[in-house]
């Protein structure tokens, strides 16, 4: 925040003192960059250039570090499902070897004890979610 603030404090008294040497403010002085500060603007559309570039760059790094860790986090996802989808086999065959029929019986049990396939869940998801215009198709 401080940065900020020195920043905008740094280019006000740029900006004033241009002014006062380019209007005849200072004695003794001849205006390098009369009025209408032509000099004045090519430096700051300049500067907004440069700093647009900065802002751009800076946002593509982020996006792609966010693409990163998006994908990581799906790696991992898709790591706890399948370990998960694994401790429900093992704990079918748990109920098995015991005798246990009651909750492998179930609807649920079934369900979650398959394999989840992930090509099907991104087309159910697809179709699901709005699309990049905020409408569904």
């Amino acid at each position: 925040m401080a940065a900020r603030e020195s920043t905008v404090a740094a280019h006000v008294a740029w900006f004033v003192l241009w002014i006062m040497l380019n209007t005849g403010s200072v004695p003794n002085l001849k205006p390098f960059d009369p009025y209408p500060f032509t000099l004045l603007t090519t430096i700051v559309s300049l500067e907004a250039i440069f700093l647009t570039l900065f802002v751009l760059a800076s946002q593509n790094r982020l996006t792609h570090e966010a693409d990163r860790r998006s994908h990581l986090d799906l790696q991992v996802n898709l790591l706890s499902e399948q370990e998960m989808t694994m401790v429900l086999r093992m704990l079918g065959e748990l109920c098995q070897h015991f005798d246990l029929q009651g909750t492998m019986s179930s609807p649920t049990y079934q369900e979650l004890a398959r394999r989840t396939d992930v090509g099907q869940l991104a087309q159910q998801l697809d179709s699901r979610l709005p699309q990049e215009g905020g409408h569904k198709s």
